[in-house]
């Protein structure tokens, strides 16, 4: 077993147990699971990613009206099966719905174009937040 498992790193027990009866080596597998816990001779497994550390600085909140808007997606089903997606923009201060623009596939354009309609109607603001979603990857 210990051949083997030089040999091949990658083997887990019951590879090694298939390789050890070709070679005329019939061992129960319960018996061979702890040989080779005992022996260890597999592959360190790999730690996982280090999380950062420490609080995030929360968002300051919006004190004028207009200071900042939200933007997200909401996303629904109709009776059947066909979805359906809802981009909405509030304003933070005051929680006011600015817009809310529903269709079945909203691409970046369209968000684009109804955003600059909003402005239009409101004025430019200092910042715009989302969430990290992935509707916003494009």
């Amino acid at each position: 077993m210990k051949a083997i498992a030089a040999k091949r790193r990658r083997f887990g027990y019951r590879r090694i147990g298939v390789m050890l009866e070709r070679e005329g080596y019939v061992m129960n597998h319960k018996k061979l699971y702890r040989l080779y816990t005992e022996e260890k001779p597999g592959v360190r497994q790999r730690r996982g990613q280090k999380r950062a550390r420490g609080s995030r600085t929360p968002i300051p909140e919006a004190l004028r009206l207009g200071k900042r808007w939200s933007l997200d997606f909401l996303s629904d089903t109709f009776g059947a099966s066909r979805r359906f997606r809802i981009l909405a923009v509030n304003d933070d201060c005051c929680r006011e719905n600015l817009g809310l623009m529903a269709d079945t596939s909203i691409s970046g354009t369209r968000v684009a174009r109804d955003l600059d309609a909003l402005v239009r109607l409101y004025g430019k603001r200092v910042s715009i937040v989302s969430d990290n979603g992935t509707e916003f990857t494009s």
